[in-house]
């Protein structure tokens, strides 16, 4: 029963966030995207590509259209029974939405190319049914005879929205390189610049007040900042995959995010009833 008139916890959202990374001279550069400022969620913050599943995404486990990498490998990863390769799914089809980037194999094996601008016309055309809800995301890999390049991505972190906020979401956060012969665009629907820049310069933006980003997205960039090459960030984090652990936030009584483990989280647990 619900006492004192408080409101049941929101369930977290089952979701997927990728972080686009791409060699630089002095290092790698992240994709960092912008979202609207009239958005419902972090209007103005600045995060990487991403959002919740969607029905179409469970349906990749057997339609095909993701032949490197299977449900039973993608769920064993994540620490699940099933329906695993979903969050992959959702990862990518989110990165496309949200910025162009497609990471998806041609019938020669080769990651999309989109120089040619007969065919960035066509996928920009993709792009904007596939926002507007025209066209789902495996009919559009079936049009263009493509494959879902799931194994591109590496998968490190698990990040669950504080209990007590309007909207919660159940995140899997992955790592891809940028396709080589894509241009990232926002969409001027929910993210509304691009912009590549240092893990290192994004947190000195942040950490001056003029660059708004999440706890998780802060935690991303401080571990990526250690990094100097995609190759190094990739070896990196496959190798701390058993390390993988959930992250709950909790809100104490000032709006501060505590983490596992930090000084004040087990009482702003019993604030938030959590």
């Amino acid at each position: 029963m619900v006492r004192g008139g408080a409101q049941p916890a929101v369930t977290p959202m089952p979701s997927a966030t990728v972080t686009i990374v791409r060699n630089a001279g002095s290092g790698i550069e992240v994709l960092m995207m912008k979202r609207n400022l009239q958005s419902g969620f972090v209007p103005g913050m600045h995060v990487f590509p991403g959002g919740g599943l969607d029905a179409s995404d469970l349906l990749f486990k057997n339609n095909g259209l993701c032949s490197c990498f299977d449900d039973t490998q993608a769920s064993g990863a994540l620490g699940m029974a099933c329906d695993g390769l979903a969050y992959w799914v959702a990862a990518i089809r989110e990165a496309f939405e949200e910025s162009g980037l497609l990471l998806a194999r041609n019938a020669a094996g080769a990651v999309v190319s989109l120089t040619d601008p007969d065919t960035a016309q066509r996928f920009t055309e993709h792009r904007r049914q596939l926002n507007a809800g025209a066209v789902e995301f495996p009919a559009l890999l079936q049009t263009e005879s493509l494959q879902l390049a799931a194994d591109q991505l590496t998968y490190f972190a698990h990040w669950i929205t504080p209990v007590g906020l309007p909207r919660r979401y159940d995140t899997r956060f992955f790592m891809a390189e940028a396709p080589a012969d894509q241009e990232a665009l926002q969409d001027e629907r929910e993210t509304i610049a691009a912009t590549w820049l240092s893990p290192g310069e994004a947190l000195t933006r942040h950490q001056r007040g003029e660059f708004g980003m999440r706890t998780p997205t802060v935690r991303t960039l401080e571990t990526f900042a250690d990094y100097n090459s995609v190759a190094s960030l990739r070896s990196g984090l496959a190798g701390r995959q058993h390390e993988i652990r959930t992250l709950l936030p909790r809100i104490d009584r000032e709006g501060r995010r505590i983490l596992p483990g930090e000084s004040g989280y087990e009482e702003a647990g019993a604030t938030a009833g959590a």
